[in-house]
């Protein structure tokens, strides 16, 4: 249910650039996010809620101003878990079949760099 959540946030492409915005400068203010988007400030509100239900940005009040920072934790889980697993599994397939072509007598043609 974790990741379901998670994916959802991140599907929207509003929601992609304001966590490229608060990796590209953590703390930012909610004035700060809007200037850089184009949507009302509402808008803007609307996708920091989702991002915050969803654990990718934790927010801090600091005197009068709330604070963005992102929280990367969720987007390394869903990687360790939907991306990272899948890659290692290509990774072994891709040297198995290194070393069934060598022990075959097979040329590899792979350049090693």
């Amino acid at each position: 249910m974790e990741d379901e959540i998670v994916f959802r946030a991140l599907a929207d492409p509003s929601r992609r650039r304001l966590l490229d915005l608060l990796f590209e400068r953590d703390g930012r203010t909610l004035s700060a996010l809007e200037s850089e988007l184009p949507m009302t400030r509402f808008g803007v509100m609307k996708h920091l809620r989702v991002l915050q239900e969803a654990g990718l940005i934790a927010t801090r009040k600091v005197g009068r101003e709330r604070l963005h920072y992102l929280n990367p934790v969720p987007i390394q889980l869903i990687s360790d878990r939907w991306i990272n697993k899948y890659m290692d599994h290509q990774q072994h397939e891709d040297a198995a079949g290194d070393r069934r072509a060598d022990a075959s007598g097979v040329l590899n043609l792979r350049e090693d760099t």
